[in-house]
C-alpha cells in the first residue's frame, strides 16, 4: 500500500472510531442509600458513547439470602461493571433482575445477567414490547455504543407479571408493582416496605426533564403516579433518573410537569391553536432541569398530537 493510501485509510479510521471517550469502568460508582440499598446513578442526559449508555439509575437491594437488581442496564459490559460494583459490597448472589420498563437501557444488559443464570422479571407489556422490538433497540444501541456494545444480545425476561410480584430475600420483602401506563410500556416501581424505600423507575423524574415518547400516555401517567402515591408512603425515593430524594420533589418535577403540559396544550387546542403553538409553548419555568433544551418543545408537540383528535 502506498504511503498516500495508508494516510487516507488512517484518516478515515480516525473519523469512524471514537478516540476520546473513557472506557466503561471496571466497576460502577455506587451511592449508598441505606444499609441494604445502593444505586449507580446515571447521567441526567441522553445516552451517549461517552457515558456508556448509563443515563438511568441501576439499583440493588441486599437481603439475607441474596440480591435483587433493578434494571438490567444499557449493554452487556455496563451490566458486568455494575455486577462488579455489587460484588464489592456483598458476596451474596444476585437472585433476580427486574426491568423497570421495555426501554433499551433497562433491558439490553439482560444479556449479561442471562449469562450468569439470573432470572429476569418484567411487567407483561414490557416483555411483549421487548420481544417484538428488542432487535431494533439493540441495533440503535450498538450504533451509538460501538465497541462498548460488544457481547450484548436480546434477552427477553423469563418471568412476567400483570400487577404485582413479590420477592423474599430472606426476611426482607421486595414488591414489584404496576400502577398503570406511563412513560414507557410496562413501567413498574419497586417497594421495600421495611425500609419505606421506593424506586419509582420511570414513573418518577427529577433533576432532568422527563421525556414524552410516541408510546407515552400522559393522562394515564398522571393517574398511575397518583395511584402510587396514594398506596405508598415512602421516606426515601430513588427516581428513574437523578439522585435519591423525597416523594414531594419527584411529584413536583413529574406530576407537576405532566399536568402543566397537558393543561397548557388543552388550552392551545381550545382556542384553535396549532402544532406550532405547542412547540412555542413557554416552558421556561422548567428550564433549570437537565435535558430541557433537548426535550421541552418535542414534549409539547407530542402531547398536542396525542390530544388533537379529541378536539377535531
Amino acid at each position: 500500500m502506498s504511503l498516500s493510501r495508508l494516510v487516507a485509510v488512517l484518516a478515515l479510521t480516525l473519523l469512524v472510531l471514537p478516540v476520546s471517550a473513557e472506557p466503561i469502568p471496571e466497576k460502577l460508582e455506587l451511592v449508598k442509600v441505606t444499609d441494604r440499598v445502593y444505586s449507580a446513578i446515571g447521567a441526567t442526559a441522553p445516552g451517549t458513547y461517552d457515558n456508556h449508555g448509563h443515563n438511568n439509575n441501576l439499583s440493588f437491594i441486599v437481603g439475607e439470602e441474596g440480591v435483587v437488581v433493578f434494571n438490567g442496564g444499557d449493554n452487556y459490559k455496563l451490566a458486568q461493571s455494575f455486577h462488579n460494583a455489587i460484588k464489592s459490597i456483598t458476596d451474596k448472589p444476585v437472585k433476580y433482575v427486574a426491568n423497570e420498563n421495555a426501554q433499551g437501557h433497562s433491558m439490553l444488559g439482560n444479556s449479561y445477567w442471562r449469562d450468569q443464570g439470573v432470572p429476569i422479571i418484567a411487567q407483561d407489556f414490557a416483555v411483549d414490547e421487548f420481544a417484538h422490538h428488542g432487535e431494533a433497540k439493540l441495533a440503535r444501541m450498538k450504533a451509538r455504543n460501538k465497541d462498548k456494545g460488544e457481547g450484548t444480545y436480546v434477552a427477553v425476561p423469563d418471568i412476567s407479571f400483570t400487577d404485582r410480584y413479590e420477592l423474599d430475600l430472606g426476611g426482607l420483602a421486595v414488591e414489584l408493582l404496576y400502577f398503570g401506563a406511563g412513560h414507557a410500556p410496562g413501567d413498574i416501581a419497586l417497594w421495600v416496605p421495611e425500609e419505606k424505600l421506593l424506586i419509582t423507575g420511570d414513573l418518577g423524574f427529577h433533576q432532568r426533564l422527563l421525556a414524552v415518547f410516541e408510546d407515552t400516555a400522559v393522562g394515564a401517567w398522571i393517574d398511575s403516579f397518583d395511584k402510587m402515591t396514594e398506596q405508598l408512603d415512602p421516606v426515601i425515593v430513588i427516581p428513574g433518573h437523578g439522585e435519591p430524594t423525597t416523594i414531594d420533589v419527584v411529584e413536583k418535577e413529574t406530576k407537576g410537569y405532566l399536568v402543566f403540559l397537558r393543561d397548557s396544550v388543552i388550552e392551545i387546542l381550545e382556542r384553535g391553536g396549532g402544532l406550532d403553538d405547542a412547540y412555542a409553548l413557554d416552558q421556561s419555568q422548567w428550564s433549570y432541569l437537565d435535558t430541557f433544551e433537548e426535550l421541552a418543545a418535542k414534549n409539547a408537540g407530542r402531547v398536542y398530537q396525542d390530544l388533537e383528535f379529541d378536539f377535531f
